[in-house]
C-alpha cells in the first residue's frame, strides 16, 4: 500500500524571457528562452533548452520538447506536438538522450493545429497544414500537408 500519488504542479521557472512575453496559466515552461513579445497559451509545455524567437505565438495544448529551436514571427497552432525521440531502436530511448534528435524551425513559419513535427529542419516561410506529420526536412517555402507532409503549393 502506498501513501498516494506524488503530486507535481505545472510551473513557470527559470525562463529567460524578453520584454512583453505573455504566458497563460496553467503552463509548464522551464529552463528555456522566449524572445520579445512571445505568447504561450494555456496547457502548453515547453521543456529545457528550447529557444523561441521574438513575436512567436504558441497556442494552447502544444508540446515543445527539448532540442527544439523556433524562429521569429512563427505561429504554432493548438495541440502541435514536437518529437525528439524517433524510437530508433524500436522503442522509447528510456533516458538515453544520445538517441534524441533536434528540430529547427525557421522564421515566419506557421504550423496548423494538431500537426506533429519529427526531428527536422523547416525553412523560413513554410506553412504546415493542420494535422500534418512532418517527417523530412522542408527546404523551400510552400504549403505542406498530409501524413507524411508533402508540398501542395509553392510560396516563393
Amino acid at each position: 500500500m502506498t501513501d498516494g500519488p506524488t503530486m507535481l504542479k505545472a510551473s513557470v521557472r527559470d525562463v529567460r524571457a524578453g520584454s512583453g512575453v505573455k504566458i497563460v496559466e496553467p503552463a509548464n515552461v522551464y529552463d528555456c528562452d522566449l524572445g520579445d513579445g512571445c505568447f504561450v497559451g494555456p496547457f502548453v509545455e515547453i521543456q529545457k533548452g528550447v529557444r523561441i524567437g521574438a513575436r512567436t505565438r504558441v497556442q494552447s495544448h502544444a508540446f515543445v520538447c527539448e532540442l527544439v529551436t523556433i524562429g521569429e514571427d512563427c505561429f504554432i497552432g493548438h495541440g502541435v506536438m514536437f518529437v525528439n525521440d524517433t524510437f530508433e531502436k524500436g522503442g522509447p530511448a528510456r533516458g538515453d538522450q544520445t538517441l534524441w534528435k533536434s528540430t529547427s524551425i525557421g522564421n515566419r513559419v506557421s504550423i496548423g493545429s494538431n500537426a506533429t513535427i519529427l526531428p527536422v529542419k523547416i525553412c523560413d516561410g513554410a506553412v504546415i497544414g493542420a494535422g500534418a506529420v512532418v517527417t523530412k526536412n522542408i527546404d523551400k517555402p510552400g504549403v505542406y500537408a498530409g501524413n507524411p507532409a508533402r508540398l501542395l503549393r509553392n510560396l516563393s
